[in-house]
């Protein structure tokens, strides 16, 4: 190593985005349970839903993928791949998901009757869509409906979901952030 170049400290990528997928999955359970405690219902509500589906998809993750990747920076003597962001805005989004996934799995076994509560909804906002569905169709879509809720297929699809978010938002941001290490490290 020349005297030009500055010493890198070797972080993991995990290490750097462990927190901010803590962090995010926690406020995606605060923001659960707030929605739940005040009886709001995106479904129901266009204008939630679509401010509901910005914040969780494209606000909250570029934020934590973006501090994630500037603490990796900074621990990493200034450098940051593309491929080390991108593998960090994944790896944010992914243990946000599992956090979450994880609530969701102990808030229905301690209240089963929200599963319940919201397949009635549904089935009022199906009817409430669609008023000439048969009841042959309306018992199809809660059956499904039935079936993404439960945790061994929402839990999967959760990940999936945001893994592919944390990585478009990764696509963005470690073209803006990216400085290789001259070194070659």
């Amino acid at each position: 190593m020349n005297e030009n170049t500055p010493a890198v400290n070797t972080v993991s990528p995990v290490k750097a985005a462990l927190n901010y997928g803590v962090i995010f999955g926690a406020l995606l359970i605060i923001e659960f349970v707030t929605m739940y405690l005040l009886d709001i219902n995106p479904q129901e509500q266009g204008t939630i839903a679509v401010v509901n589906a910005l914040v969780n998809y494209i606000v909250l993750p570029f934020t934590f993928i973006i501090l994630a990747c500037n603490t990796y920076k900074k621990l990493n003597g200034g450098f940051i791949s593309y491929g080390q962001a991108l593998k960090i805005g994944v790896i944010v989004t992914v243990i946000a998901s599992i956090v979450l996934g994880i609530f969701n799995i102990i808030f229905n076994l301690i209240l089963p009757e929200i599963q319940v509560e919201m397949i009635q909804k549904a089935k009022e906002n199906m009817v409430k869509q669609n008023p000439n569905m048969t009841s042959e169709q309306l018992e199809a879509g809660l059956q499904v409906a039935e079936v993404f809720m439960k945790p061994y297929v929402l839990l999967p699809l959760s990940i999936l979901m945001y893994a592919f978010i944390g990585l478009i938002n990764s696509l963005i941001i470690g073209a803006i952030v990216k400085k290789e290490n001259p070194g070659g490290f």
